[in-house]
């Protein structure tokens, strides 16, 4: 335990000493900010048209001006630009040793490797966590400053409860993201693995098989495929999961029993 909570104070002085912390968290605040701004738009589309702006656009893309549709924005955003920071998070919290040249000095210490990798993992679930939180109080916020009608504490709580699933099963994803960034040596790697998973993700649910693809779950279970949301079941969730213990269970054999020599 010493060990693990020695790793983790490391990785965790690292994350607060880096530029990326701060970029990805500016990133996911994109979200309530362009979704309050989209619910503006849709409050009043004669004076957005005035000023220059595209109401269909917003309308398209958010619906009505309500709670339920804020929180869906929120939630979609979640789900497909999470899927991207989050990868870019895994990548820089295991791939800049190669990057850094750290690699070496990280393996020659008397810590174990397991707890090298766990506390990365664990800083990452902080992490992602932390930046979910941060994103559904600014949400809140922004809806009460654009005075967005139909709220109701039941639609908050749920809405609540659906964005951290979301972040949850994005997370057990990012596994074998690790794994890549690893075995890989450095950023490039995971990212192109993430952008063909996306890629084979959006494939996938158009044909109807999303609830069987562990990439396509949580973009489904966020609501932004309308028409496949109610597919993700039980073996859903199963499948995340497996897939997400087998990428730990990967990682950390590679980390174990790999030449680091090089």
């Amino acid at each position: 335990m010493n060990a693990f909570l020695a790793a983790f104070w490391a990785e965790s002085l690292k994350a607060r000493r880096s530029k990326i912390t701060l970029l990805t968290t500016l990133g996911f605040l994109i979200l309530p900010l362009a979704g309050g701004f989209f619910m503006l738009i849709l409050k009043d589309p004669a004076a957005a048209r005035s000023m220059g702006l595209i109401s269909t656009k917003a309308q398209l893309t958010a619906g009505t001006a309500d709670w339920p549709s804020f929180f869906s924005l929120i939630t979609q955003g979640i789900a497909a630009a999470g899927a991207v920071l989050f990868s870019l998070i895994t990548s820089w919290v295991f791939g800049r040793e190669w990057s850094d040249h750290t690699a070496k000095e990280l393996m020659a210490l008397a810590t174990p490797r397991w707890a090298i990798v766990t506390a990365k993992f664990a800083l990452m679930a902080v992490w992602f966590l932390l930046v979910t939180l941060l994103v559904y109080i600014v949400g809140l916020a922004v809806g009460v400053a654009v005075n967005i009608p139909g709220w109701s504490s039941d639609l908050g709580w749920s809405s609540f409860w659906i964005v951290l699933v979301c972040t949850v099963l994005t997370f057990l994803l990012m596994p074998l993201v690790a794994l890549f960034a690893s075995s890989g040596r450095g950023f490039l790697p995971p990212m192109g693995w993430m952008m063909l998973t996306l890629a084979f993700a959006n494939l996938v649910s158009v044909l109807g098989y999303g609830d069987w693809f562990p990439w396509a779950i949580p973009v489904l279970l966020s609501g932004m495929v309308k028409t496949h949301a109610e597919m993700v079941g039980i073996h859903s969730y199963v499948i995340v999961a497996v897939v997400g213990f087998a990428g730990f269970a990967a990682t950390l054999a590679w980390w174990r029993g790999a030449d680091h020599a090089k």
